[in-house]
């Protein structure tokens, strides 16, 4: 089991029920860039419905005879709802194959394709646009409305959602244990899983503390500070008057490390409290360095945009909101619902 990471604005006034079909948890993901029109790779915005990223993944390479790895995702979605994603197909001289046979299955719809220079990379769509229903939601109403006007406002602690770990943590705990027997041989993809969910725990722990002391929104001295909706970043030795109320608004975030080997931008200090933060997962942050894992940053606070809610006559209550690239939905609902998953599912 993955620890429950501190809340922000303490314990939700209500509780609820998450996917309780899929339906409920809809996910639509906005690519943020035009596609060329020319090129090797053809780009696919498929529509799946119970089935994670890494199995449609699978058919694409079945269907089109490339290779997994020739084959481009931004983001992985979840098996237990209705996602929309786009995915390159690298065919480099192969004829194109009839994509309307993955519709075959019922599970999968082809929404839009096109060709373009360049395979998709990790993490380059700009934001995931989220409908969700929160089904039996019980508890004070009024509570739950100032609830929701405060993340609407102050956003929400950037944690890796539990997807991220598996099934009642299992990915993490499967982590664990090969970081600790040394890194034996390993698929690629079982690799980069066991990587992710390695380096998303000592970030959330890393986050858990500057929630516990109230900074996970300021900007402390010493801190890397990032630029909302970028991936830019710089160093700052003394906070001054200008980058608090630029935090305040909203256009700069704290940054934590996503662990890796690399130059350390933060200062000294703010180094050596986060290392105290992780003195137990010593032997963890060493193997990753070990492994040559590039030292990353991610920014401490998540906003929401475009943040809509409605209460129902059969006591559900929706939520429509876009979080960038990275941010996880369930960190969001669980500063404002104590929520129940009826089908929890790992990525």
């Amino acid at each position: 089991m993955t620890p429950a990471w501190p809340s922000a604005w303490g314990t939700p006034p209500a509780h609820g029920l998450l996917r309780s079909c899929p339906e409920d948890f809809v996910v639509s993901e906005e690519l943020g860039f035009d596609l060329s029109g020319e090129g090797e790779h053809v780009f696919l915005y498929l529509q799946k419905r119970e089935l994670n990223s890494m199995e449609l993944l699978q058919r694409l390479a079945v269907l089109s005879g490339v290779p997994e790895r020739d084959i481009g995702v931004s983001g992985l979605k979840d098996r237990n709802a209705i996602t929309r994603q786009w995915f390159s197909v690298g065919l480099a001289g192969r004829p194109e194959p009839d994509w309307g046979a993955l519709e075959k299955s019922g599970d999968v719809k082809v929404l839009k394709r096109g060709r373009h220079s360049r395979k998709l990379r990790r993490g380059v769509h700009r934001a995931n646009r989220f409908s969700l229903v929160l089904r039996d939601v019980r508890g004070d109403r009024a509570a739950l409305e100032q609830r929701l006007q405060l993340v609407r406002l102050q956003g929400a602690p950037n944690y890796f959602g539990e997807q991220r770990f598996g099934r009642n943590g299992s990915t993490l705990e499967q982590a664990r244990r090969w970081a600790q027997g040394g890194g034996r041989r390993l698929t690629r993809a079982k690799r980069g899983l066991y990587f992710s969910a390695l380096r998303a725990f000592l970030f959330n722990t890393t986050l858990a503390a500057r929630v516990e002391e109230g900074s996970w929104n300021s900007l402390c001295d010493g801190d890397v500070c990032m630029l909302q909706g970028t991936r830019s970043l710089f160093a700052c030795d003394v906070v001054d008057d200008e980058l608090l109320a630029r935090a305040g608004r909203g256009d700069v975030h704290p940054g934590l490390p996503l662990w890796g080997r690399g130059a350390y931008i933060a200062s000294p200090e703010r180094a050596r409290q986060q290392r105290e933060t992780l003195a137990a997962y010593r032997p963890l942050c060493d193997f990753l360095e070990q492994q040559d894992l590039e030292l990353a940053w991610r920014p401490a606070r998540l906003l929401v945009d475009d943040f809509c809610w409605q209460f129902c006559d059969d006591g559900a209550l929706q939520l429509d909101f876009a979080l960038g690239a990275g941010s996880y939905a369930t960190a969001l609902l669980a500063e404002i619902v104590q929520y129940q998953q009826g089908a929890q599912e790992g990525i």
